[in-house]
């Protein structure tokens, strides 16, 4: 395991770069990924479905199947630790029974609350557009892989969010099915072997207003 955790949160932020090229005899353990994972998911999504899911490509056959499909990529596929394909699960919903019940279980919310709230999301969310479904869980799967990003830069690993790839093939070529699994992003992550590039943000007096 990793032990050399960076705990200033201003230098995980401030730090962070999207690094291509990585040290290839650096791997992480499914254990300390598995940790990365557990605090990742600790963002927040809407009415709290945590619609994200995850595919962890580590090994040479898995990195051998993803090749082609990031053609553009080669370097965070070879060099990398691993690279997570992150998807959200259109049927989340089914989900939800188990959550809140888990929810009431562990004191976190009153039964009250759960048997109110419950048939009101599904009320709400089964009639909803497939579109409108997909953006709303688009969005919990940005916050999360951000928060997926910062968390492998607290471990000491670096990260590279990853859009250009053949998004229509990934969910089959690892077997899954493709109607049910909506591809979000791939984000490479291992041991930087280079310190990577600053880059230019906007100011924020160009972007925000306050009214």
């Amino acid at each position: 395991m990793n032990t050399t955790k960076i705990n200033d949160f201003n230098e995980i932020i401030t730090g962070r770069r999207s690094i291509r090229n990585y040290d290839p005899s650096v791997k992480i353990s499914k254990e300390e990924m598995t940790e990365i994972l557990t605090e990742a998911t600790l963002a927040p999504s809407s009415v709290n479905l945590q619609p994200w899911r995850f595919v962890v490509i580590d090994s040479a056959e898995g990195k051998e199947t993803l090749a082609p499909l990031a053609k553009f990529n080669q370097t965070q596929v070879k060099t990398s630790s691993a690279v997570i394909a992150v998807f959200v699960d259109m049927n989340s919903l089914g989900y939800a029974d188990e959550i809140y019940n888990k929810a009431v279980e562990e004191g976190l919310m009153p039964a009250e609350v759960r048997d109110r709230q419950l048939p009101a999301i599904k009320g709400l969310l089964e009639t909803m557009a497939a579109d409108q479904f997909r953006e709303m869980n688009l969005i919990d799967a940005g916050l999360v892989s951000m928060q997926l990003m910062l968390s492998a830069r607290a471990h000491g690993y670096d990260t590279n969010p990853i859009g250009g790839y053949e998004k229509d093939q990934i969910a089959e070529a690892y077997g899954m099915d493709k109607e049910r699994y909506y591809p979000v992003m791939l984000i490479s992550i291992g041991k930087a072997a280079d310190a990577g590039y600053k880059s230019v943000r906007l100011p924020i007096e160009s972007i925000a207003e306050w009214k």
